[in-house]
């Protein structure tokens, strides 16, 4: 689990790169490199406020350890401040 002070969609990843999405620390943020199909889908999500998973790592992997989750909260007192 990592906090961040921003978080960058890219939509450009490519389906011939291997990849299901990308994550990588970008000074005190987050980019997500993810395919223009997962875009689409994202920006659906948060039209209509609704949690959204993204996998990183490549496609034929077998086990997938880091996701980044786009969750929406209730109350944000239960969020990290700052």
């Amino acid at each position: 689990v990592a906090g961040a002070s921003f978080v960058v969609f890219n939509g450009a990843l490519k389906t011939s790169s291997g990849f299901l999405a990308k994550s990588s620390i970008v000074e005190d943020g987050l980019m997500v490199q993810i395919t223009r199909e997962t875009m689409e889908s994202l920006r659906q999500a948060l039209r209509d406020k609704k949690d959204f998973k993204i996998t990183c790592g490549k496609m034929d992997a077998g086990y997938m350890e880091e996701y980044v989750d786009v969750c929406w909260v209730e109350n944000e007192e239960k969020t990290k401040k700052g």
